[in-house]
């Protein structure tokens, strides 16, 4: 496979000697700055690609254990659905479904599966990425192995892409499962590199305190969006080289002497490229959400994920805060901090 193979993961699940304790996994949603779109592969195996984002302090929740044999059912399967089955056929979570297929559980023993997560799905924070890397880090761990942040990301890549069949980029997954501030850089031969951007703890809390996130009050499939996205990159080549571009700008921003506030006005400048991928990326509601806020001192801003609905983020002085919070009250606004963690485990014990 063009991402490193993830279908050899190790150590199917024929001979398992499974644990009894519940295992729960941890992973955080991203918000995603410059070069979205770029991450694509039908982009960036022809152009390369680069992405500037970051983690912040709200997660995806799966917990996972082995479920007694003496229940009737094989698999519990808790999500916005309490599901009760006796196959994984019969699971009606395509993810968890395809997931447990993906992971060779074979069905030796019954599992029970909940997911939670601190925001909504489907709202441009990353949260079917997010579910992906959790689900293949608890059900990995359950049979006692570990993959390293860049083979658990590699992994979710796959299964989304290529057996889940979405219309996905590779940014969220590799976002997700690193955690922090990062570069990913997607290269044309399908290979993907990590690098953590460093930077002095106050640049940190400075662009925190400038940071307001909304939430719009709707929710989307994105996949539709993305794949309108990914048929017109042909035509849509010099958008998206300067959105590649705006990563290493950003970078040096961040790293440089010059005011934070030039943070701000590249995202203003991002949203409008952006905007210009594909009909759906923006919609009346959200451009006079958009203006409203720039009306109330936002230096600039975005969407949230693939477009249409979800979460915004702008850029605020700190001092202008309070304005764009009353200007849009009606939206409920949610308090963050970054986080570099990434995906983990917060409980998990065997019987050694």
């Amino acid at each position: 496979m063009p991402h490193g193979g993830t279908r050899s993961l190790p150590g199917r699940f024929q001979s398992v000697d499974w644990p009894r304790d519940m295992i729960i996994s941890k992973t955080p949603y991203r918000i995603s700055f410059f070069g979205g779109g770029t991450d694509y592969p039908a982009w960036y195996r022809r152009h390369g690609g680069a992405v500037l984002s970051t983690t912040i302090d709200k997660y995806c929740y799966i917990s996972c254990r082995v479920l007694p044999r003496f229940f009737d059912h094989k698999y519990r399967v808790v999500w916005s659905h309490i599901e009760n089955v006796s196959s994984i056929g019969e699971i009606l979570h395509p993810a968890v479904r395809e997931g447990l297929r993906y992971l060779g559980v074979n069905g030796e023993m019954g599992l029970e599966i909940h997911h939670q997560g601190d925001l909504p799905a489907r709202a441009g924070m990353g949260s079917s990425s997010a579910f992906a890397v959790g689900l293949i880090k608890v059900i990995t761990a359950l049979k006692g192995q570990m993959l390293d942040k860049h083979q658990l990301a590699l992994a979710a890549i796959d299964f989304e892409q290529n057996v889940l069949k979405e219309n996905v980029g590779s940014q969220d997954q590799m976002a997700t499962a690193y955690g922090g501030f990062n570069i990913f850089r997607f290269n044309r031969d399908g290979s993907i590199q990590a690098e953590p951007i460093t930077l002095p703890p106050e640049r940190i809390r400075d662009l925190e305190r400038h940071l307001v996130m909304l939430y719009t009050g709707t929710s989307r499939l994105s996949s539709e969006i993305a794949g309108e996205i990914i048929c017109q990159v042909s035509q849509r080549q010099e958008v998206l080289q300067q959105m590649r571009q705006m990563v290493d700008r950003a970078v040096d921003i961040l790293r440089g002497p010059e005011s934070i506030i030039e943070f701000g006005r590249l995202l203003d400048r991002s949203w409008h490229l952006k905007r210009q991928l594909a009909d759906k990326v923006s919609n009346p509601a959200i451009d006079r959400i958009y203006r409203k806020a720039l009306e109330s001192g936002a230096v600039g801003g975005k969407l949230l994920g693939a477009g249409g609905s979800g979460f915004m983020i702008f850029f605020v002085p700190p001092e202008k805060r309070m304005q764009l919070q009353q200007a849009l009250e009606g939206y409920l606004q949610v308090p963050f901090r970054f986080e570099k963690q990434g995906a983990s485990l917060i409980h998990y014990s065997n019987d050694d």
